[in-house]
C-alpha cells in the first residue's frame, strides 16, 4: 500500500488580534444583552425574568425614596423657630401694643425695642430712600396737623432708626442687645400686670390683646438669649 499525503499549495495566515469593527459590535450586542438579562434573572432566583416588570419595580422604588425624602424635608423645615421668625413676632406684637387699649404701660419703651428687634429687611427699608421720604412727609404732617400719640410712636421709631449711630445699631443680633431687649420687655410686663390689679383682670375682654402682645414680646426676648 502506498501512503497518500495531501498537501495544500495555498498558505493561509491568521492574525493574532482580531479586528473588531463597529458593525460586529452591533451584531454581538443582542447576545450580550441576553446574557445580562440571564445573569440578573439567575441572581434574582427566577428563570422567568421579565425586563418590563423589573423596570417598573425599579421606578416604583425610586418614587418611594423621593417621597420619603420630600416628607422628611418638610418636617425639618417646619420644626424650629428661627431668629427671623422671632424678630417678626416681636415687631408685630410691638405694633399691636402701640395701638392696643386696656394697658397703662409707658409705650415709649416700644421705640428702642423696635429698633433692636425688628428684622434686617425692615431696618434697611427705614434707612433707605423710602424710609427717609416717609419720615420727611410725616414730619411735614406733624408740623401742621395734630397726630395722636398712637400714630406718633411709629414716626418716632422711624426717626430713631434713621439717626441712630452705627455703634447702637451694631447691638442688634448680639447678646448685649438681647439683654437690653429682655430688660425692656420685663419692665413693660411688670408695669402691665401690676397696674391691671390682678392676673384675672389682665385677661379680661378689654385687656387681653395687650396682655398677649406683652407675653409674645417677652417670650421672644427670652428666646433670643438661648
Amino acid at each position: 500500500m502506498v501512503p497518500l499525503s495531501l498537501s495544500s499549495s495555498v498558505s493561509k495566515t491568521y492574525p493574532l488580534f482580531k479586528n473588531t469593527t463597529k458593525s460586529s459590535l452591533f451584531r454581538e450586542a443582542p447576545r450580550y444583552q441576553s446574557k445580562l438579562f440571564f445573569d440578573v434573572a439567575r441572581s434574582s432566583g427566577s428563570l422567568g425574568y421579565d425586563p418590563l416588570r423589573f423596570s417598573v419595580n425599579f421606578k416604583g422604588m425610586v418614587i418611594k425614596k423621593e417621597q420619603k425624602r420630600r416628607g422628611f424635608g418638610a418636617v425639618c423645615y417646619a420644626a424650629p423657630l428661627t431668629a427671623r421668625n422671632l424678630q417678626w413676632i416681636s415687631l408685630v406684637s410691638s405694633a399691636v401694643l402701640m395701638f392696643a387699649k386696656g394697658t397703662a404701660i409707658q409705650k415709649s419703651f416700644l421705640v428702642p425695642l423696635v429698633a433692636l428687634q425688628a428684622p434686617a429687611s425692615v431696618i434697611s427699608w427705614m434707612k433707605g430712600e423710602y424710609g427717609i421720604w416717609a419720615a420727611f412727609l410725616a414730619l411735614l404732617v406733624r408740623l401742621y396737623f395734630f397726630i395722636p400719640g398712637e400714630l406718633e410712636l411709629p414716626f418716632v421709631a422711624l426717626l430713631l432708626v434713621i439717626v441712630a449711630p452705627y455703634q447702637v445699631m451694631n447691638l442688634r443680633g448680639t447678646q448685649a442687645g438681647a439683654i437690653v431687649s429682655l430688660v425692656i420687655a420685663g419692665y413693660m410686663a411688670f408695669q402691665h400686670f401690676s397696674r391691671t390689679g390682678s392676673l384675672q383682670n389682665a385677661f379680661n375682654q378689654g385687656s387681653i390683646v395687650a396682655t398677649l402682645a406683652i407675653i409674645f414680646i417677652t417670650a421672644a426676648a427670652c428666646l433670643f438669649l438661648i
